[in-house]
């Protein structure tokens, strides 16, 4: 089927229309057929874009602060609020950690975007 018959939230082809809107029964998604034309011109990501807690785009290089003690896992050790992380990567972690980083006195790790915010 084409993606006009889709629901544009989950990609279910389990739609029916309901007046002017279309509805989705899996995810409970109603949408009208003018916004769903004009969200797909509008939303078309360039990228996979990571967020801050506070919505910020981060970007390589940048410095970040933890805003939520952190437990380390396989040890005791938790990284505290407020902790400075300089110089962030930005990956594509399966599991939600999209940040690689090196925290002083705990050395490289991975950290969620959720967790963090722009400095």
């Amino acid at each position: 089927m084409s993606t006009d018959s889709q629901c544009p939230k989950c990609q279910s082809e389990n739609i029916y229309q309901d007046g002017n809107l279309w509805i989705c029964p899996e995810c409970t998604h109603e949408w009208s057929v003018h916004a769903a034309a004009k969200d797909a011109a509008v939303d078309e990501p360039a990228e996979n874009v990571i967020k801050d807690a506070n919505g910020n785009v981060l970007q390589d290089g940048d410095t970040v602060v933890v805003v939520k003690d952190l437990k380390v896992k396989g040890s005791s050790s938790v990284v505290k609020v407020g902790t400075k992380v300089k110089n962030i990567r930005l990956m594509d972690g399966g599991d939600g950690h999209d940040i690689a980083c090196k925290i002083e006195g705990f050395g490289a790790m991975n950290l969620k975007s959720e967790f963090v915010k722009k400095a």
